[in-house]
């Protein structure tokens, strides 16, 4: 290693040797310091542990049995003595474990607590602080803290006592008060009636908008607390419509002091007033009193119009004529209207009190009313007819319209029946179905005896057309033009006659109701008329819009089309001829129309052509049935058939069948 090395390392090892040196004599110096700060710091524990003793010995008389929680601690917050109270409160024993007082306050109050131990510290107490803490195991406390200084005999302080009182429930209870006065404050305010609290002295104490608003006072409540209550009358009384007797009657309510409830004021401008006085006592001596004062003009005008309408519909009830009965929940009658008398054939003092199933029915029929009778216990409205007797023994049939009747507090107190009298109806009713049943069997004996007829009158009719073509057949080529020409008549006539007997059974089978009800296609129905009825080359027949499929009978509705189409090919002499079928579906029908451009309808014929055996031109092929069985045929479908034509362009008949 070089000389210059080595000298560079010697002169490191002697700052390092200065410098330890230097550092030793700081540790001895900061040693010595220590020792003298622990010697002193043991003295000063050592006269607080004599300074407290001495305290505990003359306070024990004192604290020995207090009740709050008495607390001594150090400059630091930490414990040196607590009473059981206390460890009771805070949930832990300063004897076994050490405790600092501060970290037991709530994290929100921290700032609050230093500024008051700075206080305790300057002034040497604190009287009446209010402070959050946080108990090791319990929900938070609000305490009240009185505290002072601790000072040794050098009027050095050396530690902090107090009395901590949990007043929790006091704040809580407090705050309720707070609250429930501030609701009170607030409902009497905004009170619908005017309020005026008056003490022993006469002076207004409380009042609230409303009855500032009553009287027309534009000052606001709060600026009328402390006037005297003889200012206030004699400056409002001309709002009233006699202000004299407004004074007056105050001065009569105070003087004797008793409740008054109700005392009506008429004012000027026509309203009406209610008012109430209240005296208030406490320990049975005067305390002052409250007046309240509501606004009843409009309950007044409602009171007077409902009594005009309770007058009205009594009137009404009285002398209508339908009998009205008012019974209990045990059937008794309470009351009943003239027509109800007029009804029974009784007297109101006959039916007052008395049970109602007993004077007017039989015991057989008792089940009847009482099953009723329990439908208005719950509620229940219904209508339901019985055979009563009247005070002479007649039976008669009553309609009865039944509903419970109700207090004003919403319960079924019995029932009230409206009566109609039914029996003439009952009778007539009777009498109907006897004619329909005769009609009925008329209907069915007239539909036997058309068949009868017809079988009958064919007979001879296809007998005298057989002898008539023998006639033709024995004596071909004897007869003469003009002979010819009447046995061609002869053969027209019979052919007549038979088309018009079977129209006529036709139309008088339409009415039976034995006939099938199923889905029926019309476009098939339609489309087969081509088949069945015959169409010159020079006519042609066009479904316009797809038919629908309904319900009916398959045969009635191919008559029904079979006749209108088979009436346009008759009446059309064009030598081109068209006849266009289509439909319009309504809400609740199916409107069908039958155009043709045929010769054409005048007006005054519109009618006529729906008559039975009404024909506007003879046709050896008309029987002039058609039609007929056309309207009798829509009418069973609950629909209506009308026709709109006009001469030389042609005709449109139209006819709905109900949905």
């Amino acid at each position: 290693m070089s000389q210059n090395k080595i000298d560079i390392l010697e002169r490191a090892l002697a700052r390092e040797k200065a410098a330890r040196k230097q550092a030793e004599k700081i540790l001895e110096d900061k040693s010595a310091e220590l020792y003298r700060l622990t010697r002193e710091l043991s003295a000063a524990n050592s006269q607080l542990e004599h300074s407290i003793q001495e305290k505990d010995s003359q306070l024990k008389g004192i604290f020995g049995n207090i009740i709050d929680a008495y607390v001594v601690m150090d400059l630091e917050g930490f414990v040196l003595k607590m009473n059981d109270a206390a460890i009771q409160m805070l949930d832990y024993d300063f004897r076994e474990e050490k405790i600092n007082l501060f970290k037991l306050v709530h994290p929100d109050e921290i700032q609050k607590t230093k500024e008051a131990f700075r206080e305790l510290y300057v002034n040497g107490f604190l009287k009446n602080f209010q402070l959050k803490i946080l108990p090791r195991t319990q929900s938070a406390k609000i305490v009240q803290i009185n505290a002072s200084i601790v000072y040794d005999k050098n009027n050095i302080a050396i530690a902090a006592q107090g009395i901590v009182r949990d007043i929790t429930n006091d704040i809580r209870a407090q705050e309720k008060l707070i609250a429930s006065e501030n609701r009170l404050s607030t409902l009497v305010l905004n009170l619908d009636s005017g309020v005026l609290l008056v003490d022993e002295n006469k002076n207004i104490v409380l009042t609230n908008t409303k009855l500032c608003e009553l009287f027309s006072i534009t000052k606001e409540p709060k600026d009328m607390v402390g006037l005297a209550i003889a200012g206030f009358a004699e400056a409002h009384k001309n709002i009233f419509e006699n202000p004299q007797a407004f004074v007056e009657r105050i001065q009569q309510l105070v003087a004797h002091k008793q409740m008054v409830l109700g005392d009506e004021l008429k004012m000027e401008d026509g309203s009406i007033l209610e008012r109430d006085y209240i005296p208030i006592y406490e320990n049975k001596k005067y305390k002052g009193h409250l007046w309240s004062y509501r606004d009843v003009t409009l309950q007044r005008k409602y009171s007077r119009s409902i009594e005009a309408e309770k007058q009205k519909y009594s009137n009404i009830i009285a002398n209508m004529n339908l009998g009205l009965l008012e019974v209990d929940n045990q059937d008794r009658i309470m009351m009943s209207n003239q027509s109800f008398l007029k009804m029974s054939g009784y007297a109101e003092e006959d039916l007052i009190g008395r049970i109602a199933k007993e004077v007017f029915l039989s015991k057989e029929h008792f089940e009847n009313i009482e099953n009723e009778n329990s439908n208005r216990l719950i509620g229940k409205s219904n209508s339901y007819e019985l055979l009563v007797k009247t005070k002479s023994g007649e039976q008669r049939s009553w309609l009865i319209s039944g509903a419970p009747n109700y207090n004003l507090k919403g319960e079924v107190i019995g029932s009230i029946g409206i009566h109609l009298d039914i029996s003439d109806f009952r009778n007539l009713e009777k009498q109907k179905e006897l004619l329909l049943a005769k009609l009925e069997k008329s209907n069915i004996e007239l539909e036997e005896y058309a068949h009868i007829v017809s079988h009958d009158l064919k007979s001879p009719l296809r007998s005298i057309n057989a002898l008539v073509s023998w006639l033709k057949e024995d004596n071909q080529g004897k007869f003469d033009a003009v002979s010819l020409e009447n046995i061609s008549l002869i053969e027209i006539t019979l052919e007549k006659m038979e088309q018009l007997i079977s129209d006529v059974l036709t139309y008088s089978s339409i009415n039976a109701e034995s006939f099938e009800t199923k889905y029926v296609d019309l476009n098939s129905i339609v489309e087969g008329l081509r088949h069945v009825l015959f169409f010159p080359e020079h006519i042609e027949m066009k479904i316009v819009n797809p038919l629908p499929v309904i319900k009916g009978d398959t045969i009635r509705l191919q008559q029904l089309f079979q006749n209108v189409i088979g009436n346009a090919i008759q009446y059309i002499e064009k030598d081109k001829g068209l006849i266009e079928v289509s439909v319009k579906e309504t809400p609740s029908y199916y409107e069908f129309s039958i155009k043709d451009n045929g010769i054409g309808i005048e007006k005054h014929h519109y009618e006529k052509i729906f008559k039975i055996f009404q024909s506007l031109n003879p046709s050896k092929v008309s029987s002039g049935i058609g039609l007929s069985i056309v309207k009798k045929i829509v009418n069973q479908y609950q629909g209506e058939v009308w026709l709109v034509s006009e001469l030389g362009v042609g005709s449109t008949f139209f006819f709905t069948i109900k949905k």
